[in-house]
């Protein structure tokens, strides 16, 4: 079904549904009156590439949950193929975690470097794989195939190789290279490394200094957290090489349910110089001369594999010194003959150098529908970097002939609204704004995301899993993160797939509990529910201590706006039932509100089945809710600011709370990592909570908190992000507040705004003019929204359909009036009929 209803329509009827169900909010009509086209003298930057610096963000604390562990590497927008370094141990990073230097050196365990297999720390690289993750949490998925050029004798197993020490090579920052859809490194065995690739193939250049002794070891089996299986075999007459992987195990050392096999990785290397000899081994055996090996690392006996296991080829090569071997690589989740077929139709014989050109173009193009204006280098790097890291996830899944394997592990065809299958939904993390930033970019795209989704639900007996990787379901995080994403798609324009059967699926997911969700299978890191216990919402209006899920409290929250967006969805398709209903019950929310938590404030709290509060609470614990504490959850109330404020003793009381979350006592800002008692707007649970001052009506608070944020976190350096990246989540918050706007309602396309940092900008139908931004004026003085002033924090969703122009004039000063009346705050949805437990 496609949705196809004018932008002032859309907005009038959003507006009049929503009043229906609890809103008290007038259409913005003023929007409709003149339109502002660009003017002459628009100066956006070009060559945009040129402002990207991959290495952002890949140094952190060596504690992969405090670092934005992005992978700077040869990839396409959202390709498959992501070609990039996996580095190793060494004595002196271990010892930087006695966690990690025990578990490899007393446990065995092999244990992976970083997510995503690069930390900027690091000094050693073991390979270079053809797949990976950006800026996971958890410790290590995919890094399949990594192939290493290695010039010493093979003299025992790399499988009992402890950290690498032997089977990798040393490098140097001074010689590397990182830019969009190119990676060089220079390794200290004489070894230049280059790497580009397409959307499903990747392209290598491995120039040997010195020809003794050049070869190439490709680790079947050693993906980032183990493999179920692996198979390669070399064809010295063809120059090729083949296999597989099976692997899975997303974050299996936290818990059995993903020590599993879920997707296969095929893939054919093609090599332009002889292979004069190979061998092979399989865990701690050696077969010189051997053609062909078969093993698997394994998962270990608690989510680790072991070292010692597993299984890879390597082959000799006939070179002169200071030639250069080619290997053109491709890949699929189908089969070989895909691969093949993936690398004939993406490269062909096209050269190295037109391949990286390619590729290039594409970024440019990708990086170039965000235009802005500014004369301060830096401030660009870390915005089309956080923008390049935006736009990783989720991949391309499909091969060029539309095959893909699903859910249910069998082949299945893109449907014909569909331009490519997509997979890793990163969804706890993701459905909060780089879903639609993605979607505001091609609404297409987003069409083909919202399909996969539904296409993978399908495929596994209805559920609409929260964290998919490749061809496998994982249950990780909380929530239903599906259910706002595809509601997310429609409202920003991603309307071009079957937006009736999603809706469908989804509300029978919401109204009819399954096996899963009256199952604790998975929990808590993995329940596999999509509504953890849904019996226990219908019955007492929140999800207890008791129930399914992985914390009861943080998990009404994420339900209560995952039912808000479903609201919206149903509004959309006429379905005024369904939207009261829902918008009732995402009011849920209130039922763990406990106005008594602490002696002299009111916290959500963890309530029992019985209706009894969950004891010993601690409003600061980091322990009680999904990585984030009763005090920075307190604000995850995204649809119903003003009834939150209500609930906290009127604005005067929440504007005051808030304050004290982000500053000490002494007035110092307090915004990442430092208690639980404060905020931390580098994770998931805090990074709407500067935006909740709107519904206090001191938005100039808003302004100038998102303001310190970027200010302090997101820095011009390899430590330069703040906390894991999550797929591009982060990045994604960035970009939105780089512009003064941001997607806070889950299933509606308004905008809430807070100060520009550049003087013009341009995104979508959005035209943003603050020719006084600067690092000082950071207040909004006022604002015109297509010529028409007006005090409006917000803007309704209009733009998605039709020119809007945003003039801001900036200030080093605040301008008190601006969002301050009631009528010019962001909407709040309050239920009209809630099913409230009485406080016990």
């Amino acid at each position: 079904m496609t949705l196809k209803i004018s932008a002032k329509n859309l907005a009038v009827l959003s507006f009049t549904s929503a009043c229906l169900i609890g809103c008290s909010e007038k259409p913005n009509e003023e929007v409709f009156n003149t339109t502002t086209q660009d003017t002459p003298e628009t100066k956006y930057v070009s060559d945009v590439v040129s402002y990207v610096n991959p290495l952002i963000g890949t140094k952190g604390p060596f504690n992969h949950r405090q670092a934005g562990n992005v992978t700077p590497g040869a990839v396409m927008p959202f390709g498959m193929f992501n070609f990039g370094p996996e580095h190793a141990y060494t004595e002196d990073l271990m010892a930087e975690s006695e966690g990690i230097s025990k578990k490899i050196l007393e446990e065995k365990k092999r244990v992976p470097v970083s997510p995503g297999g690069y930390n900027y720390q690091a000094s050693r690289v073991k390979g270079f794989s053809f797949t990976r993750l950006s800026g996971t949490g958890c410790l290590g998925a995919s890094g399949d195939i990594p192939v290493m050029p290695f010039t010493k004798d093979i003299t025992f197993s790399p499988a009992t190789d402890p950290i690498n020490g032997y089977y990798s090579a040393a490098f140097s920052h001074d010689d590397e290279t990182a830019i969009p859809g190119y990676y060089q490194v220079g390794l200290d065995n004489g070894v230049n490394v280059e790497l580009t690739s397409t959307t499903r193939t990747g392209i290598a250049n491995f120039t040997f200094k010195h020809s003794d002794n050049a070869k190439l070891l490709f680790r079947t089996s050693y993906s980032q957290l183990g493999s179920g299986d692996a198979f390669a075999k070399v064809d010295p007459k063809s120059g090729e090489i083949t296999g597989y992987v099976t692997s899975g195990n997303f974050c299996g050392y936290l818990g059995e349910h993903n020590r599993r096999d879920y997707y296969t990785l095929h893939f054919v290397a093609k090599l332009d110089k002889p292979i004069s000899g190979s061998g092979a081994w399989k865990d701690a055996k050696l077969s010189d001369g051997a053609t062909s090996s078969k093993g698997a690392m394994g998962y270990g006996d608690n989510g680790w594999p072991d070292i010692g296991k597993g299984s890879g080829v390597w082959v000799d090569l006939d070179i002169n010194d200071g030639e250069t071997v080619q290997m053109r690589v491709g890949i699929s989740y189908v089969s070989l003959e895909n691969a093949r077929e993936n690398l004939a139709k993406e490269q062909g014989d096209t050269s190295f150098a037109a391949l990286q050109k390619q590729s290039q173009q594409a970024w440019e193009a990708e990086l170039s529908k965000i235009k802005v204006a500014s004369d301060d280098n830096s401030k660009l790097r870390i915005f089309y970097t956080a923008l390049y890291h935006s736009l990783f996830h989720p991949n391309v899944f499909s091969d060029v002939n539309g095959e893909y394997t699903g859910f249910d592990q069998k082949v299945h065809t893109i449907s014909s609204t569909q331009t490519a299958q997509y997979a890793n939904f990163s969804g706890w993390d993701v459905y909060r704004s780089q879903l639609q930033l993605v979607t505001l970019l091609d609404q297409q795209r987003g069409s083909d995301i919202a399909q996969s989704l539904f296409n993978q639900a399908n495929q596994f007996n209805g559920v609409w899993d929260r964290w998919t990787h490749n061809a496998g379901p994982t249950g990780v995080m909380s929530g239903d993160p599906s259910t706002i994403a595809i509601s997310n798609f429609v409202a920003f324009g991603a309307d071009n797939f079957d937006v009736s059967g999603a809706y469908a699926s989804l509300r029978k997911a919401a109204t009819q509990p399954t096996e899963f969700d009256l199952t604790d299978i998975g929990c808590p890191v993995f329940c596999r529910g999509q509504k953890p216990s849904l019996d226990e919402w219908q019955s007492i209006g929140y999800i207890s201590e008791q129930s399914n899920s992985w914390e009861g409290a943080s998990e009404t929250l994420e339900q209560a706006s995952s039912y808000f967006s479903l609201a919206q969805l149903a509004n959309r398709l006429g379905e005024q039932d369904d939207a009261s209903r829902f918008v009732d019950e995402a009011g849920y929310w209130r039922n763990i509100y406990n106005p008594l938590a602490t002696e002299s404030l009111g916290y959500i709290q963890g309530r029992n089945q019985d209706g009894t509060w969950k004891k010993e609470f601690d409003a600061f614990s980091g322990h009680l809710f999904v990585e984030g504490s009763p005090a920075q959850y307190l604000w995850m109330v995204p649809h119903d600011g003003a009834g939150l404020s209500t609930i906290l003793g009127g604005d005067n009381v929440m504007s005051e709370r808030l304050d004290s979350h982000f500053r000490k006592a002494d007035g110092t800002w307090v915004l990442y990592r430092d208690s639980a008692q404060f905020a931390d707007v580098s994770n998931q649970p805090s990074i709407l909570s500067p935006w909740m001052y709107l519904h206090t009506g001191n938005a100039y608070k808003t302004q100038q908190t998102v303001r310190e944020t970027m200010a302090q976190l997101w820095l011009d350096t390899p430590d330069g992000i703040p906390g894991q990246d999550d797929l591009g989540q982060m990045s994604s918050w960035y970009v939105f507040a780089s512009l003064g706007i941001y997607p806070k309602y889950p299933g509606r396309a308004d905008l809430v705004l807070s100060s520009p940092q550049f003087t013009q900008a341009k995104i979508g139908n959005l035209t943003i003019n603050a020719p006084s931004a600067s690092r000082k004026n950071i207040y909004i003085n006022s604002l015109k929204v297509n010529g028409n002033d007006t005090l409006k924090s917000w803007i309704d969703e209009t733009y998605i359909n039709e020119p809007v122009t945003l003039d801001f004039s900036l200030s080093e000063t605040p301008n008190h009036e601006f969002g301050k009346a009631v009528e010019h705050r962001p909407p709040s949805y309050s239920p009209t009929n809630l099913k409230e437990k009485s406080i016990l």
